[in-house]
């Protein structure tokens, strides 16, 4: 719970940038495709290096990086209010994400503990719903202390981050290995495994993490380009973040019963309509804020059997995996956003998001691949 609580926490922060970049982009000047980069900046730096730091926790130990998470990324991402520049807001976001990179696969492979068959995924659901929680609270939270302090009143964010990362460090003493007794698999014999199933339910979550980065981006955007509030904007996200914590938990109960294969085929073909709605409809507006809820919930539904069913690919590496899963594939789901970011200058934001969401049926293909089936019942 402690662990899910922090998760909670260093997602808060991750989330807070995106309903702030109206006030970054007047502050410092900047174009739709500057202010995209800016957020693909962050993922990219919260989630790329998650494998190899998933791997050095496999092999040294996970306390160290669960305890620098929170601290780093509440520090450096509180920050970001007082950057006088865009390098240096670039800096802090790159800092502040590499302190949640830390902390995300050690976390979740000390949660699920998918070694010990059923039951990893109600256990990994409740580490992604504190996340989950996190992304739902942060971006109101941003708005209202904002509103209260200004910009540079947002350092004040900091002290839960500090909290979290010193009361882990008190709970995890003696947890300084690895669960597993076994060493993690060599690093390119990890690499290899992508070329098989780890790399279909990599698949998987990457698209469905391009749906979400979508969403968090251009939500606000949109919302500011059609004259709604900022609060509205803020409102949508935490409409979409919080129906992910109950896609979470509702997926995880299911991932532990029922055939994960079906889950992951279900959940990425039904969220394709829900995310189009959720961006063509107008922001905040009855029928908006059900089909976000939707997307939320079925976007996040994705996370428990993908994660679940990588840990036991890999079963000496599980946190290697889970930031393979996790981590890898958000950078790269990711990367796709700038060059939306581009489209929305030329077309404007609602076509540029409403034509990427179709790309989640890809993640449906995947899902439909035989080799999944052996993965595809919970152990135990």
């Amino acid at each position: 719970m402690l662990i899910a609580i922090s998760h909670m926490t260093i997602d808060a922060y991750s989330a807070m940038l995106h309903p702030l970049l109206p006030r970054l982009m007047d502050k410092m000047g900047l174009s739709i495709g500057l202010a995209a980069t800016l957020a693909t900046i962050l993922s990219i730096a919260t989630s790329m290096p998650q494998p190899a730091l998933g791997y050095l926790a496999d092999r040294y130990g996970h306390r160290a990086f669960l305890v620098a998470g929170p601290v780093v990324a509440g520090v450096f991402l509180s920050l970001m209010g007082l950057a006088p520049t865009y390098l240096i807001l670039t800096l802090l976001l790159i800092v502040g994400g590499l302190g949640s990179a830390g902390f995300h696969p050690p976390g979740a492979s000390l949660v699920a503990r998918a070694a010990d068959g059923r039951g990893s995924g109600v256990r990994l659901s409740v580490f992604s719903f504190g996340g989950a929680a996190g992304f739902a609270i942060g971006p109101v939270t941003a708005v209202a202390l904002v509103g209260l302090f200004g910009l540079g009143g947002l350092w004040v964010a900091m002290i839960p981050g500090v909290i979290a990362g010193s009361a882990l460090w008190f709970a995890t003493r003696g947890q300084t290995r690895a669960r597993s007794n076994t060493p993690p698999p060599p690093v390119l014999e990890v690499v290899k495994l992508l070329k098989g199933p780890l790399g279909l339910v990599f698949g998987i979550s990457a698209v469905g993490a391009f749906a979400q980065r979508t969403i968090l981006t251009f939500v606000p955007i949109i919302a500011a380009d059609v004259g709604v509030s900022e609060v509205a904007g803020a409102v949508m996200l935490s409409t979409y973040l919080g129906s992910q914590a109950f896609g979470t938990l509702t997926s995880g109960f299911l991932t532990d019963r029922m055939n994960r294969q079906h889950i992951l085929i279900a959940a990425s073909a039904l969220a394709v309509p829900a995310h189009v709605l959720a961006i063509v409809l107008t922001p905040a507006s009855p029928l908006a804020i059900a089909a976000t809820i939707c997307a939320g919930f079925l976007n996040m539904a994705l996370l428990p059997p993908v994660v679940v069913m990588a840990q036991e690919m890999v079963p000496s590496g599980t946190a290697a995996s889970s930031g393979i899963v996790m981590g890898l594939a958000w950078a790269v789901g990711t990367l796709g956003i700038p060059i939306s970011g581009i489209l929305a200058d030329i077309f404007g934001p609602v076509f540029a998001a409403g034509w990427s969401m179709p790309m989640l049926l890809c993640g449906t293909l995947f899902a439909l691949h035989p080799s999944l089936k052996p993965y595809s019942r919970a152990k135990g």
